[in-house]
């Protein structure tokens, strides 16, 4: 018996945010947009997936931004990430490369204020 992986990550966002999350998470860092299942789509929300990486967002009315838990997203060719996320406005801080030795890393911030780490092995 054994955890093998994370199935999706869920995150919140305010109601009517659809557009503004359509625009990050699908163009800025890439995801596809997937239909919910029929039974799940009355609760609103949204899911996104690149790879086997799921990030599910959900509409909160009283939504507070994740900022100390979120998800780290394992990614290549970290300096096409910090140009694309520049390029887009998002706002970007390096993370100490002390802190975890062999990994490059930074946060980003969803436009509802939730943050996001990217990471990559050196």
């Amino acid at each position: 018996m054994k955890v093998v992986a994370i199935d999706h990550v869920q995150l919140s966002y305010p109601p009517g945010g659809e557009a503004a999350a359509r625009a990050f998470y699908g163009e800025v860092l890439g995801f596809t947009e997937i239909a919910k299942p029929e039974a799940m789509r009355a609760r609103g929300g949204m899911w996104f997936q690149a790879g086997p990486v799921q990030i599910h967002l959900g509409v909160e009315p009283d939504m507070r931004p994740s900022i100390k838990a979120h998800p780290a997203l394992l990614v290549t060719d970290f300096d096409a990430w910090l140009l694309r996320l520049h390029g887009a406005g998002a706002r970007w801080q390096d993370a100490n490369p002390d802190e975890i030795p062999g990994m490059r890393r930074g946060h980003t911030w969803d436009p509802f204020g939730n943050r996001i780490e990217l990471i990559e092995s050196r």
